[in-house]
């Protein structure tokens, strides 16, 4: 192991050659400097693992060589040494990034110890991390052999979720190698839950979990007595995992008094499953009660262009006459018309969101090259997220909402998977091009791979011709067609898709949060 380089300076450096020769004989390596400009110099001309920091010099002050030693390099850890305890000097310096502080006199152990914990720190937490995940591990593949309900496979993708952001921040790539092979066989396990137990759900059998159309019957509607004014967000296409990387960016100002997971119903695609949620209805019975307000796979114009509509229908089904609005953002203009008219908001007792970022993000990941690159991985894919968010007219619109001690309740409508194993398919022109799920006659395909509704009104799906069948492709399967198969396969295989079933695309958030 290379040794570790620390520059040490204080303008009292000589009395403290005990505590530098101490850390020679322990194996690291120790350079001195006098002052601040010294070190900044000395920062600049070679590379240094660590710097103890004197916090009272004459000249350049410790706050101030702080402050330049980040400007330079704002990674490079550093340990501040105080004499004095006085608050506004602590805050000072942790406002300025400071790894620890040690106040005078030091002793050897308090010196050695405050290294350990700022430089082998990661490599401390990621061991921890590994040997956690490893005791869980054990734990999940046991569940995943039991008889699972709705619930506890809620649970299960909880935890899933939890140790693919921990592993992460690890650099044991074995570790991450098991928790993708665990999330394999927790689809494997989740298609064949959702084969045996999705239609008996909509029926009313077999304990069905909240879905699409009973989520905002069952949690929005409650809330609607409550005084404040609410702000239901509904971030198209997404996924638990990103609604976590996001979550702590939202926890500065709201706090969390519930956090859910529904289910999707099937496709898992915008045009069935937000309009189900904006109905509080099954595509078949809106296309029966409303079929001015549904449109079909062969329909022109959009296919979620009434969803204000069906909201207000529900909203007048469940009895309340309340003020309210529907915005649907699509680009960056209308996010921050949006946000810089936020206090027309303030006059409705409801405001619904739609924000579509995420879900065109998923699809510019298919036909743009430097998206793929961007979003190489799940890791990148959800830091993207995490970076148009914070910069985002939504986050503008949040923080609106804090302000003005709005109810905020974010959601999604379905989730996404990424694809990685073709299953053959052949159907006729006028089948549905969607790689997760296909509707159409004459289907044939691989049984193994998909779910299949041969009578569309077993599960409340319109019947476009009487030989309608819908066919869902199961874990990370994508319909291909033989003709021109390899061309196929190599360009969508690894993109992110969703209208099937898998613990990703079904299973997704509906949290509650009210302001700090």
């Amino acid at each position: 192991m290379n040794k570790i380089n620390i520059l040490w300076a204080d303008d009292e450096i000589d009395l403290l050659k005990p505590h530098i020769l101490f850390l020679k004989e322990k194996g690291y390596d120790v350079k001195t400097a006098i002052s601040g400009d010294d070190a900044i110099a000395m920062i600049k001309a070679e590379p240094f693992d660590v710097v103890f920091l004197d916090e009272n010099m004459p000249g350049l002050s410790g706050i101030e060589t702080l402050s330049r030693i980040k400007n330079y390099r704002d990674d490079l850890p550093v340990i501040m040494i105080t004499k004095s305890e006085e608050e506004k000097i602590m805050e000072d310096a942790i406002g300025s990034k400071i790894s620890d502080y040690l106040i005078k006199p030091v002793n050897p152990n308090q010196i050695l110890l405050s290294l350990k914990k700022t430089l082998e720190n990661k490599r401390l937490v990621s061991e921890k991390t590994t040997s956690n995940y490893q005791q869980e591990f054990r734990q999940i593949g046991m569940s995943l052999s039991e008889n699972l309900n709705a619930e506890s496979w809620k649970e299960v993708y909880k935890k899933l979720v939890f140790w693919e952001l921990e592993l992460e921040k690890s650099d044991d790539e074995s570790m991450s190698d098991m928790l993708t092979m665990q999330k394999q066989e927790a689809n494997a396990s989740f298609s064949k839950f959702i084969d045996t137990n999705y239609i008996a759900w909509l029926h009313g059998k077999n304990n069905p979990p909240l879905q699409s159309q009973t989520i905002l019957k069952s949690k929005l509607n409650p809330l609607l007595d409550r005084k404040e004014n609410i702000f239901l967000v509904v971030i198209d296409n997404l996924r638990f995992d990103q609604w976590k990387i996001i979550q702590p960016k939202i926890a500065e100002l709201f706090k969390v008094e519930d956090e859910s997971l529904y289910y999707s119903i099937l496709p898992t695609t915008t045009q069935f499953a937000r309009n189900a949620m904006f109905a509080g209805l099954m595509p078949s019975e809106i296309e029966k009660l409303h079929p001015e307000l549904w449109r079909n796979e062969e329909d022109e114009g959009s296919k979620n262009q009434f969803e204000p509509e069906l909201m207000s229908a529900q909203l007048k089904r469940w009895g309340k006459d309340i003020k309210h609005s529907y915005h649907k953002i699509l680009n960056l203009h209308e996010g921050k018309k949006l946000a810089d008219n936020f206090n027309n908001l303030m006059q409705n007792k409801l405001n619904i969101i739609v924000y579509n970022f995420v879900d065109m993000l998923s699809h510019a990941r298919t036909e743009m090259e430097v998206i793929r690159e961007l979003a190489d991985d799940e890791a990148a894919y959800r830091s993207l997220t995490d970076s148009w968010f914070e910069h985002s007219p939504l986050h503008d619109i949040i923080k609106q909402i804090a302000a003005k001690k709005g109810l905020l309740v974010i959601t999604t409508d379905h989730g996404s998977i990424r694809v990685t194993e073709p299953s053959k398919v052949v159907g006729d022109k006028n089948t549905s091009t969607n790689l997760r799920y296909k509707q159409g006659k004459s289907l044939s395909y691989e049984k193994r791979d998909v779910l299949e509704v041969r009578n569309p009104d077993d599960a409340f799906l319109p019947r476009i011709n009487v030989s309608t069948t819908y066919i869902f492709a199961k874990q990370d399967k994508f319909f291909a067609y033989p003709n021109n198969y390899n061309h196929y396969v190599q360009y969508y295989r690894n993109t992110i898709q969703h209208g099937g079933i898998s613990l990703e695309e079904m299973l997704i958030p509906f949290v509650t949060l009210s302001a700090k």
